[in-house]
């Protein structure tokens, strides 16, 4: 289970957000160079949820993610988003990346999930979904959103970051369009240092 305090996480999801449902998805891939193809093939969709009751049973019964093997990708995304650069939703937008460390990554991740799942999440509406990278040295929580060239709504958005996750203003966040992705064909290189 991904939980180490399920019962911190009822107290935080008293109710789902009754505009959205919910789709987990899996990447397991193979360090090197991917085609679009190969990629969109290794992503699996592992269950979607439209209820606590289901988010619960889904979610208590997932690998821990300190237990997945480099490079591994969980994804959480509103039903009919799928967690693809190029997809409608996304293709206008970019997201925003944290660097954690292996040992506390998981906590972060649940945290995250918890907070879109149950719209505790200020400026929710723009996100699109949330991922976790699992890398060899270190995990990268990513959350997506709707428009990158909204720069007001941007910050807005990690300004509401920091404030759930109560990161250090010294922290530092980078952000990147997902149209930069396509064209260098990576998710975290050549980012947008914006503090």
């Amino acid at each position: 289970s991904y939980l180490s305090h399920v019962y911190y996480g009822a107290n935080v999801l008293a109710s789902l957000d009754d505009q959205h449902k919910f789709a987990f998805w899996y990447t397991r891939r193979t360090p090197g160079v991917r085609s679009q193809t190969s990629y969109e093939d290794n992503i699996k969709r592992i269950v979607d949820f439209s209820t606590v009751e289901g988010f619960w049973i889904c979610y208590c019964h997932f690998a821990r993610p300190s237990s997945l093997p480099s490079p591994t990708d969980l994804h959480l995304f509103k039903e009919g988003i799928r967690p693809l650069w190029e997809d409608s939703a996304n293709c206008n937008g970019g997201k925003w990346i944290i660097r954690f460390k292996k040992a506390i990554s998981g906590r972060f991740w649940e945290d995250l999930v918890l907070a879109l799942v149950g719209d505790q999440l200020d400026y929710g509406n723009d996100v699109c979904g949330v991922v976790l990278s699992i890398r060899f040295n270190e995990d990268i929580l990513s959350v997506w959103n709707r428009n990158a060239s909204d720069h007001q709504a941007v910050m807005a958005l990690r300004d509401a970051i920091k404030r759930h996750f109560k990161l250090p203003h010294s922290y530092i966040m980078e952000y990147k369009p997902h149209d930069a992705s396509l064209r260098d064909n990576s998710s975290y290189r050549n980012t947008w240092l914006r503090g």
